[in-house]
């Protein structure tokens, strides 16, 4: 029955005209959620403005762009201040109104469903919800919640859950706990710290093998790998001195970098790309915008920058359907 919903909420991709992109790094900033972070005075959290969002103009953006489909995710910051409750009830609500999108524009919206950690349970409960109720793509995580680090031991059961359901995870960088807001105020986090967070948290989940123990997560990795060009053969190098001193177990490099899938939002550039293809294939990468954080008009520049490129490069060119729309289809057919 699953494999008949995803053949069907398929049918309008798989027709799509050549290099109609789609889009793995969007957010929607639903009413309900923008309205809790502010009651919490959490709106600069991250230090950066929350922008506004209208699903109209995200469409119209798309449109300009040529993005067939965005797959929406919750931003930053998580809607957690202390109270289970009221953490999972904007979570549902989020995710619910993400499916009603999704319904509403065939075609045009999928979402990753955000979930109310740090509480585990909770978090199981909405994924299976969110996974086999309302049909989500994926789901999203962020890289830390309150200092509950992705890679930590309790969050296994959330991952056995689901493996089971062979989801597809999209990761995104949230503010660092403990947080240096001295260090924020000189270099934002989305500077730095993000691409710090990003590779931190990945780092965590590979020097426990929790994507080679749950081999059906497939993990969306941010803003072209963040630093994990540099920090996975530097990790590797070091691998053997860490288990003689106890460190850390044995380590299944190509397991886990298996699982690893990356969103090319940012500075991507065929540098980058190049960089990147020397620890995952070309059938790992991903076109994403990050909308609507950067200005419309940008992200179609950047684009129709990457279009260029990848047409101009011999090495990247056969690519170039790969990058930008084939490899989330089958992404996302699993």
């Amino acid at each position: 029955m699953r494999k008949i919903l995803i053949v069907l909420a398929f049918m309008t991709l798989s027709a799509l005209p050549s290099m109609a992109q789609i889009d793995l790094h969007s957010h929607a900033i639903t009413k309900g959620y923008l309205d809790y972070i502010k009651a919490n005075g959490a709106e600069m959290d991250e230090g950066f403005p929350i922008p506004a969002w209208d699903a109209e103009q995200h469409i119209a953006f798309m449109d300009k762009a040529g993005i067939q489909t965005a797959v929406l995710t919750m931003p930053a910051p998580q809607p957690w201040f202390g109270d289970v409750k009221a953490s999972s009830a904007v979570c549902r609500s989020y995710n619910e109104e993400c499916a009603a999108l999704k319904a509403r524009y065939p075609g045009r919206f999928m979402f990753c469903a955000a979930l109310p950690l740090p509480d585990v349970d909770a978090a199981i409960r909405e994924a299976v919800y969110a996974l086999d109720t309302l049909k989500a793509d994926g789901i999203k995580l962020a890289t830390n919640v309150n200092g509950q680090y992705l890679g930590v031991p309790e969050l296994d059961t959330l991952f056995s859950v689901l493996n089971e359901r062979g989801a597809v995870v999209i990761l995104h960088p949230h503010r660092p706990e403990p947080v240096n807001r001295q260090v924020m105020q000189q270099t934002p986090l989305a500077m730095q710290e993000y691409l710090s967070e990003t590779t931190r948290a990945v780092a965590n989940m590979i020097s426990r093998n929790v994507l080679a123990r749950y081999p059906q997560v497939k993990v969306v990795v941010p803003h072209c790998g963040a630093y994990l060009p540099l920090a996975v053969p530097r990790m590797k190098s070091l691998t053997a001195v860490m288990q003689a001193n106890k460190m850390v177990g044995e380590i299944d490099w190509q397991a886990n970098l298996n699982s690893l899938y990356y969103d090319l939002a940012g500075a991507h550039s065929p540098e980058v790309i190049r960089m990147m293809l020397t620890i995952t294939t070309p059938d790992h990468l991903l076109y994403g915008s990050d909308y609507p954080y950067v200005a419309p008009q940008v992200l179609v520049n950047g684009l129709q920058r990457m279009q260029q490129y990848l047409t101009d490069e011999p090495d990247l060119k056969p690519y170039k359907e790969m990058i930008l729309y084939k490899n989330a289809l089958k992404l996302f057919h699993k």
